[in-house]
C-alpha cells in the first residue's frame, strides 16, 4: 500500500497536483506566464500597423521579464552553450516556415532584371557584410579567423521571421515598393546562402581546409545550393498540383488549406535535408513554386494564412526563449568591442554596403536608404550560432563570445528597427515611392 501511495503522489505531482496547501508552484507559474504571454502576443498582433512597436519588441521585453522571474525563482534556465540543440531546432522550424511564407507572398515574376535588387543584395551586400564582420571580429574582438568568419556568416543574413512588417503583403497584394520586395526576397534567399560561409568558418576553426575543394566547395557550394533550389522548386510545384487535384476530387477540404503550408514546408525541408542539400533554400523556393502553380488560385490566401499563424506562434516562442536566457554575466561577455560591433553593423556596414552596391541601380535613393537601414538581424543568426556551437570546433570562450554578441546585435536590432519600422514605412508611402 505504501508503494502504491508513493506512486500516486508522484503521479499527482507530475501533473501539478499535490496534497495539502501548495503555493507558487513553478509549473503553475510557468503556465500562468505562458497564458499572459499569449494574450500579449494577441494584443501585439492586433492592429499592429497602428502601433509604434512591432510584436517582436513586445516578445523580447516579455522574454527579459521571464529571465528576471526565473532568476528570482531560482529556476535553472536553458544554457545556450551546453544545450544548443533546443535553440537550433526551434530556430530551424521558425525560419523554414517564415521562408516558405515569404515565397508565397512574392507576386513578382522571375527574371534577372525584375530581381536585380535581390541579386545585388545577395551577390554583393551579403559577402561584403560577412567580410567586414569577420575583419572586425578577428582584429578587434580577438576571435580566430574561423570563429570570426562564423560570426560574420551568422550575422550577415537578414531575418524573414522578424521583418514581416517590412516585406510585401499577402499573395495578390503586389510588391508595395521595390524596397519591400528587395527586403522580402533578400531574407528569403540569404538565410540559406549563408550556410557555406558558416561551414567554412567551422572547417577553418576545426583545423581543416587543406582539401577545401573536396571538404567544402563541392559539397557545400556546388552541390547543396543548386540541389536545394531545384528540390524546393519541384516539390513546391508538385505539392501545389497535388493539393489542387485532391481539392478538386473532394479529398481535401478547403478548411484545412491552412495546414497545407505546414505540411508542405516540413516535407520540402525534410526531403532536401535527407539528400544533404540546403533546406532553407528549398523552403523559400518551395513557397515561390507553390505560389506559381495556378497563379490566381484563391487557395493561396488560405495557405498563407495558415503559414502566417504558425509563423507568429514560433516567433513568440523563439523570442521568449532567447529573452529568457539573458543574464548580466552573459551580456558582459562580448566586451566593449563586441558591443561596438552592434552600431558598426547597423549604422555603417549594412547601410554603406547597400549604398555602394546600388550605385548604378535605378532604385531611388530614399528606397536605398530604407533597404540599408532595415537589415534586421534575428532568429536565423541563432540557428547558425547553435550549429557552430554543436560542431565542437569552437573553443568555449569563442562559443560564448559568438552567442552573446549575436544576442546583443539581434536584441538591439529588434528594438531600434521595431521602433522605426512604422514611421519609415509611412514616410516611404507618403513620398510616393514605387
Amino acid at each position: 500500500m505504501e508503494a502504491m501511495a508513493s506512486e500516486l503522489l508522484e503521479y499527482l505531482t507530475w501533473f501539478g497536483a499535490s496534497p495539502g496547501f501548495s503555493f507558487a508552484d513553478t509549473y503553475a507559474l510557468g503556465t500562468l506566464f505562458g497564458g499572459l504571454a499569449l494574450f500579449a502576443a494577441i494584443w501585439a498582433l492586433s492592429s499592429q500597423g497602428q502601433r509604434t512597436v512591432t510584436p517582436a519588441v513586445v516578445y523580447l521585453l516579455l522574454g527579459g521579464a521571464a529571465a528576471v522571474g526565473l532568476h528570482l525563482s531560482g529556476v535553472e534556465v536553458l544554457d545556450p552553450i551546453q544545450d544548443p540543440d533546443v535553440i537550433e531546432r526551434l530556430a530551424e522550424v521558425s525560419v523554414i516556415i517564415a521562408l516558405f511564407a515569404a515565397g508565397l507572398r512574392i507576386d513578382r515574376r522571375l527574371g534577372w532584371r525584375r530581381w536585380r535588387s535581390t541579386i545585388l543584395l545577395i551577390g554583393l551586400v551579403m559577402p561584403i557584410t560577412i567580410g567586414a564582420i569577420t575583419l572586425f571580429a578577428n582584429t578587434l574582438m580577438g576571435l580566430s579567423i574561423g570563429a570570426a568568419l562564423t560570426l560574420g556568416a551568422a550575422l550577415a543574413p537578414t531575418d524573414p521571421v522578424l521583418a514581416r512588417q517590412l516585406q510585401v503583403g499577402p499573395p495578390g497584394e503586389g510588391d508595395r515598393t521595390e524596397s519591400h520586395f528587395a527586403l522580402t526576397s533578400e531574407a528569403g534567399l540569404n538565410d540559406g546562402l549563408a550556410f557555406p560561409f558558416v561551414f567554412l568558418g567551422i572547417l577553418i576553426a576545426s583545423g581543416g581546409g587543406a582539401n577545401w575543394l573536396g571538404e567544402w566547395a563541392i559539397p557545400d557550394v556546388l552541390y547543396a545550393i543548386p540541389v536545394g533550389l531545384a528540390v524546393g522548386a519541384a516539390s513546391g510545384f508538385g505539392i501545389g498540383y497535388g493539393a489542387d487535384w485532391l481539392r478538386g476530387k473532394g479529398l481535401l477540404s478547403e478548411e484545412f488549406d491552412g495546414w497545407v503550408a505546414l505540411a508542405a514546408v516540413l516535407v520540402i525541408y525534410g526531403v532536401t535535408e535527407v539528400i544533404g542539400a540546403y533546406g532553407f533554400l528549398a523552403a523559400f523556393a518551395g513557397g515561390l513554386a507553390f505560389r506559381r502553380y495556378e497563379w490566381d488560385h484563391e487557395a493561396h490566401h488560405r495557405v498563407h494564412t495558415g503559414a502566417d499563424l504558425v509563423e507568429n506562434i514560433t516567433e513568440l516562442a523563439m523570442i521568449l526563449l532567447l529573452g529568457s536566457t539573458l543574464t548580466i554575466v552573459g551580456l558582459e561577455t562580448p566586451g566593449l568591442w563586441g558591443w561596438l560591433l552592434v552600431p558598426a553593423l547597423l549604422l555603417l556596414i549594412r547601410p554603406l554596403a547597400v549604398l555602394g552596391s546600388f550605385v548604378r541601380s535605378p532604385v531611388p535613393m530614399r528606397q536605398r536608404m530604407f533597404i540599408g537601414w532595415f537589415g534586421i538581424r534575428g532568429v536565423g543568426s541563432f540557428y547558425y550560432a547553435a550549429v557552430a556551437i554543436s560542431s565542437g570546433a569552437l573553443t568555449l570562450a569563442e562559443s560564448n563570445t559568438i552567442y552573446w554578441t549575436i544576442i546583443a546585435c539581434v536584441g538591439v536590432s529588434i528594438i531600434v528597427h521595431g521602433l522605426t519600422a512604422r514611421t519609415a514605412t509611412r514616410n516611404l508611402d507618403r513620398a510616393g515611392c514605387t
